[in-house]
């Protein structure tokens, strides 16, 4: 019964990740390219599984998530600067992610409906609402696995009857190839998948679980909304020209029949919904992590102690919250994408990434904070150290994308971004390693008597 619950739980993180921007992503990547990036997805479902079981970690073996640790470990004016890029950061790019969370669930409803947007947009900005009002993170995580659980049976049953070559899916995951002109979109599909709040949002709601049930249930649901992933690719694979949600859902219709593109449409739906759950309660739990509650099992201390500290029912935690949800209400009623906010929190991110990848690399290598039981081991090292690298080249190629579009420049192409990317790895690759050798050399706290 316990690791069915830690399923339950860790499926908040496949209901995060597994928002429109992955299927729309993953559909295009079938669309333009078959069944060759696979690879991609699986790839990225690995490594948002190193990286969120080591944040969980932190928080299991410490006590104190991944906002609370960044809050302790940063000192004086340049520690609070840090601290409120960190949570720029977060809720800039949730609430320009919001939207396109809104959207996305609208899109899918839309397919199946004939009410109008507007209608669509309060429809979905509601049922969001309700479930954030619930408070408790644990129990928004399990109402969100039924989500979960509604992408999976659409995407996966329609990837079926699709019937996909056996070898191509086999080539495809197995074989990492570049097709021409597919570099960013690689880069894409492992951005989507590795998303920097959602290691905020995991590290907060693992308090009170054992690591055996915590590594469970984590590799069952990413392993699981990996492969929702991969079914998306593989239905996109399915639309002969330029994709769209319209021309897949015509194409599975004239294959497979209406009922198809109408589970087509109820898995974009639920997705939509799922993300624009998650994104809002990602900030909230990252704001109450840096300057508000103790963090971890605090958090259940600071919610005995009423309404106005930063508990899930305190009306700081659901100021932050609600603010990311209005955001993400507001552009979709009004249709207007909004462009700047996105290439703000692209930039932003492009820089949160990376930082809290090493931030991690390095806290669970740290034995002050771990001790000996939670201490990263070799393979560990190894898994992380591979996952920062891309972290920093997802970040840098963020980075570089959001300069030049917001001073009216052509995107750098795909070698120069790769090569600048690569060029920065290298240069952090030697103080990080260094900084994990001191970190595991120094001592732990003595224990009291």
């Amino acid at each position: 019964m316990k690791r069915l619950l830690s399923v339950l739980l860790w499926s908040i993180i496949a209901a995060a990740f597994l928002g429109p921007g992955t299927v729309t992503t993953a559909a295009a990547a079938g669309a333009g390219h078959g069944l060759a990036l696979l690879w991609a997805l699986a790839f990225s479902t690995v490594a948002t599984l190193v990286l969120q079981e080591a944040s969980a970690r932190l928080a299991i073996v410490s006590g104190h998530d991944l906002a609370r640790a960044l809050r302790l470990r940063s000192h004086g004016a340049l520690g609070a600067f840090v601290l409120l890029l960190v949570l720029g950061a977060v809720i800039v790019g949730c609430a320009a992610y919001e939207a396109g969370n809104i959207l996305g669930g609208v899109a899918g409803l839309a397919l199946a409906s004939a009410l109008p947007g507007w209608a669509l947009v309060l429809a979905v900005g509601a049922l969001a609402a309700a479930l954030l009002f619930l408070g408790n993170p644990r129990t928004v995580a399990r109402l969100l696995a039924a989500a979960v659980a509604v992408m999976g049976l659409a995407f996966l049953v329609t990837a079926a009857l699709l019937e996909p070559s056996v070898g191509g899916l086999l080539a495809g995951t197995l074989v990492p190839t570049f097709p021409p002109g597919s570099a960013l979109l690689v880069l894409g599909l492992i951005g989507t998948t590795v998303v920097p709040y959602n290691l905020f949002l995991g590290s907060g709601v693992a308090a009170g679980q054992t690591l055996p049930e915590l590594r469970f249930g984590l590799t069952v649901a990413v392993g699981l909304g990996g492969l929702i992933s991969m079914a998306v690719l593989v239905v996109g694979s399915a639309v002969p020209g330029e994709f769209s949600f319209p021309a897949l859902a015509a194409v599975l219709t004239a294959r497979l029949g209406p009922w198809a593109a109408d589970l087509f449409a109820y898995g974009l739906a639920a997705a939509g919904v799922s993300s624009a759950v998650t994104a809002p309660l990602a900030a909230a739990i990252t704001a109450r992590g840096l300057f508000g509650g103790d963090g971890g099992e605090g958090a259940e201390a600071a919610e005995a102690a009423g309404p106005d500290r930063w508990s899930p029912r305190g009306w700081r935690y659901r100021a932050v919250w609600g603010g990311v949800l209005a955001t993400g209400l507001l552009f979709g009623l009004t249709g207007v994408r909004p462009v700047p906010v996105i290439l703000l929190a692209q930039a932003l991110n492009g820089i949160l990434l990376p930082w809290v990848a090493v931030f991690l690399l390095l806290a669970v290598n740290d034995r002050r904070l771990m001790g000996r039981r939670g201490l990263n081991g070799p393979l560990s090292n190894t898994l992380m150290s591979a996952v920062v690298l891309v972290t920093l080249l997802l970040g840098t190629r963020n980075v570089l994308r959001a300069g030049a579009s917001a001073v009216g420049l052509e995107a750098p192409g795909e070698g120069l971004l790769l090569a600048v990317a690569g060029a920065v790895a290298v240069a952090l690759a030697v103080p990080v390693a260094r900084g994990v050798g001191r970190a595991r050399a120094t001592a732990p706290p003595a224990q009291s008597p």
